[in-house]
């Protein structure tokens, strides 16, 4: 506190206001260096002096400023700023829609479901405007090619009315003799059967090398998969895991056990797909 006789004298006559300025005169400090101190703008400090609440804002910040402002000058401000005429903080009036009335809620419902069936009006009718103007819409219209022939006076027809689309010259028949060909028509050639096909009851791998030696497939194969092959596309075969691969030839389903070793198939395939042992 600061102990000025003057300033004693008049803590219960002087506003917060007046108390701040005298205390600040007495500490010898201007508006300019208060407000550097606070870190507030000269007017709001000299707006407190003059108690010119309604220029600072809410009351909440009123309080902060003067409160800031006592600290700096180390005033007391608690019973002066009860006093003060400054509107108390009010916190927000809460609404309980509990309490609405019951014709008050039937209006706002009806209200809602009139502006949704505006809504829906508003974006139904210009469809089904469009909709129903393209179905009655009249069909094109078109001319006849026929020539009706018009009649005079007396009853007798005139000259035919040429229609305004010329119709197209028609080719004078060929009066030449009919000659019948007895060549065979051609047919599609049909597609070579396969000459040995593979199917994989599981998981299996394969090294197939054509008749000259070259690679036709080496590879893991999926159970459910399928390999087709035509005549002198294959030379030589080795499949594993054989007992869940079945080897097929026209005429029939081929026994794998004399090619087998262990579980491993090694078979030569000649050109027409006859399977034979390999030959070391």
């Amino acid at each position: 506190m600061i102990n000025d006789p003057g300033v004693n004298a008049l803590e219960g006559v002087l506003g917060c206001g007046e108390q701040l300025r005298k205390a600040r005169e007495a500490a010898g400090l201007s508006l300019d260096q208060v407000g550097g101190q606070l870190r507030m703008p000269v007017q709001v400090v000299a707006a407190l002096e003059a108690e010119q609440w309604s220029r600072l804002g809410a009351p909440v910040f009123v309080r902060g400023q003067l409160r800031s402002y006592a600290r700096l000058l180390k005033v007391d401000l608690g019973g002066l700023l009860e006093q003060a005429k400054i509107a108390p903080v009010e916190p927000p009036k809460l609404v309980s829609h509990t309490h609405t009335p019951r014709l008050r809620r039937a209006a706002e419902n009806i209200g809602r479901r009139a502006v949704y069936v505006v809504i829906t009006a508003v974006l139904a009718v210009p469809v089904w405007y469009v909709i129903s103007g393209n179905s009655n819409s009249a069909p094109p219209s078109t001319a006849s090619l026929d020539v009706v022939p018009a009649t005079d006076a007396g009853g007798q027809p005139s000259a035919p009315v040429q229609s305004p689309i010329a119709a197209a010259p028609v080719a004078a028949p060929d009066n030449g003799p009919y000659i019948a060909s007895m060549a065979p028509l051609a047919r599609p050639a049909a597609a070579a059967p396969s000459a040995l096909t593979l199917n994989f009851k599981g998981d299996s791998w394969v090294d197939i090398s054509a008749p000259d030696g070259a690679t036709v497939e080496k590879a893991l194969v999926r159970a459910g998969e399928k390999r087709s092959f035509a005549a002198g596309q294959v030379g030589r075969m080795v499949l594993g895991n054989a007992a869940e691969v079945e080897v097929q030839q026209a005429a029939g389903n081929v026994d794998l056990a004399p090619y087998k070793r262990g579980n491993v198939a090694r078979f030569t395939v000649s050109s027409d797909g006859s399977v034979a042992p390999v030959s070391h």
